[in-house]
């Protein structure tokens, strides 16, 4: 595969989100957890989407939100995605994308190759396959197993998530081919702040490693 898209998550401010479209990004995702320190606020997150929305994805995240909320949310902002990182259902995603017209991203924290069975049960538009941690959902700056990802049979596209760095990216998407890379901690200078050098090192990367599967 030689185009892997790039998912700048953790995205707080329209300086952030610009900068990740000028380095090419495919999408920016914005946080809607409130425990999350990388919370986007509502007219800060409309901001990003007028500005964006024509050049690249506005992923809006969400964990275990009562649907009202997510369509709200979705048709405020202006979200193209929605990515549902919680214990949402098939059905709840079904809905989420009748009621949007967004596109659907199931986010699955992975462990063991019954995770993978498990999402395989989401007939969505995206699979996103994140490390597991006790308590958090997403941005635990960890990896997972990428074995099980290279063994994922499905042709929902699959994005690879957790503890993704300039420094491993390459090696990530050498093991598990992903349609795209989703990155937040691994390119902060703080929670919800982007480092512009740690940015242009994981595009970098992400070019080189996708070159190298060409091959």
């Amino acid at each position: 595969m030689s185009d892997v898209r790039v998912k700048i998550c953790g995205t707080t401010s329209l300086e952030d989100a610009e900068r990740a479209a000028e380095l090419g990004a495919w999408a920016v995702g914005l946080i809607f957890h409130q425990p999350s320190p990388r919370r986007c606020a509502p007219d800060e997150a409309a901001a990003i989407a007028a500005a964006l929305r024509r050049r690249v994805e506005v992923v809006g995240v969400f964990v275990n939100r009562p649907l009202e909320e997510v369509v709200r949310r979705a048709d405020e902002v202006g979200l193209s995605i929605v990515q549902l990182h919680g214990d949402e259902g098939p059905a709840y995603c079904s809905e989420v994308a009748r009621r949007t017209g967004c596109r659907v991203m199931k986010a699955r924290q992975v462990r063991s190759g019954a995770d993978l069975l498990a999402l395989a049960a989401f007939h969505v538009d995206f699979h996103l396959l994140d490390a597991h941690a006790y308590g958090l959902r997403g941005g635990t700056g960890q990896t997972f197993d990428w074995r099980l990802a290279a063994r994922r049979r499905s042709r929902v596209p699959m994005v690879l998530s957790g503890g993704l760095t300039p420094e491993n990216v390459n090696e990530a998407i050498a093991q598990t081919s992903p349609w795209g890379v989703d990155v937040a901690t691994g390119v902060e200078a703080r929670p919800g702040r982007k480092d512009p050098a740690r940015l242009e090192a994981f595009f970098a990367a992400v070019g080189a490693g996708a070159a190298e599967v060409v091959r």
